[in-house]
């Protein structure tokens, strides 16, 4: 199925109605849901990542665009579950303990669930148990969040839980966080950006397109 360019431009206009609308209609013609998404929906939400990444677009582009897909996967998620289809890889994410900030956190569970992987998004203040039980759920990777510079040091704590579970990925991210952080405590990956945590997690989970 081509682009279904009036899809791709109400989600990265955050046309919220118009998504509603638009998908409502191709489904009543006999579109197929999945395709809606991967053809349609997830290349808007990609390419306004990228744009995100070169500052040609800010976060409250990118919090309308999101909530824009979401209202769309709303819609969708349900048909593509009953049609048996399975998600790239389960995540789980949050932000750390001590820190309430979920801005970032959110725009990054949208992206990630917009390419195609399931999420279970553990909200704010998480601590590492949080995070130990959604792997125990089937969580493949682990994705921490962290606004503030003091509870930066938690990550370490959380990755140190995961340290005899290799097959588990952690990848981290936030204002005050940098690669180099990332590598110090041991972190499988790093993202500046919801752009770019797409990327990582593919990467990571050897799913890189």
């Amino acid at each position: 199925m081509a682009r279904n360019q009036s899809l791709y431009e109400a989600v990265s206009k955050g046309k919220r109605k118009d998504v509603e609308q638009i998908i409502t209609a191709e489904l009543a013609k006999g579109a197929n849901p999945l395709e809606l998404m991967t053809d349609s929906m997830i290349p808007a939400m990609r390419d306004l990542g990228e744009r995100f990444s070169r500052n040609e677009v800010y976060v409250p582009e990118m919090l309308i665009a999101a909530r824009a897909m979401q209202t769309g996967l709303n819609i969708i998620e349900p048909l593509i579950a009953k049609s048996g289809h399975q998600p790239l890889a389960r995540l789980c994410i949050g932000t750390v303990k001590g820190d309430l900030h979920d801005i970032g956190k959110n725009l990054v569970a949208m992206m990630l669930k917009g390419a195609g992987f399931d999420i279970m998004d553990l909200g704010v203040d998480c601590d590492a148990e949080k995070f130990v039980k959604a792997v125990e759920q089937g969580a493949q990777a682990v994705l921490l969040s962290a606004l503030l510079t003091t509870t930066m040091p938690y990550m370490r704590e959380v990755v140190n839980r995961f340290k005899d579970r290799p097959d588990i990925k952690i990848i981290i991210g936030g204002a005050p966080v940098t690669r180099q952080y990332a590598e110090e405590i041991g972190a499988h990956g790093y993202a500046d950006n919801a752009g770019e945590a797409v990327k990582e997690v593919e990467k990571c989970l050897g799913l890189a397109r």
